[in-house]
């Protein structure tokens, strides 16, 4: 009996980790209940190898508190050398009935959203995410977004 367990949770392990050959970091960070408008979430990249080339993934984890169809964010990726490229990017994040996009069987879904691809790096980077929503009419934006439980940074190998 205890060979077979044994047996099950090495072929389990092996399965749930050759499942994603191509991560190479994949962070989270908790934003609480809601993600302040001033807060930001900061990665710090580890040294990756100048000669391949990555794409990369915000990651976020929303429940069906997040009320909005759409999702705006300044992500922000600063170089070794001080130089910081800043993009303002929009995801749809509900389907026009308000149904939750992304993966997952509970209330709580996992968003994988394109940022970049086909990524050099070439020494070690750091990267800055801020939500931007901002209701319909309205100049302020959202001081406190409901549903966004973490945010995440996702680098794959390029194939």
């Amino acid at each position: 009996m205890w060979i077979k367990n044994s047996a099950l949770l090495l072929i389990a392990v092996i399965l749930f980790s050759s499942c994603d050959k191509k991560r190479v970091f994949d962070e989270y960070k908790s934003v609480g209940s809601a993600w302040h408008k001033d807060s930001i979430v900061t990665f710090n990249l580890p040294e990756l190898d100048s000669t391949k080339r990555y794409n990369l993934f915000v990651n976020l984890r929303a429940n069906n508190n997040y009320q909005y169809n759409n999702l705006f964010l300044i992500v922000a990726l600063e170089l070794p050398n001080g130089f910081t490229k800043v993009d303002t990017l929009e995801y749809q994040m509900a389907d026009p009935d308000g149904t939750l996009l992304g993966d997952g069987f509970s209330d709580i879904k996992e968003s994988k959203l394109f940022y970049k691809e086909n990524v050099r790096f070439r020494s070690k980077y750091k990267v800055y995410i801020k939500q931007a929503v901002r209701e319909n009419g309205k100049v302020p934006g959202v001081t406190a977004l409901d549903g966004i439980t973490e945010v995440g940074f996702r680098i794959e190998k390029k194939e």
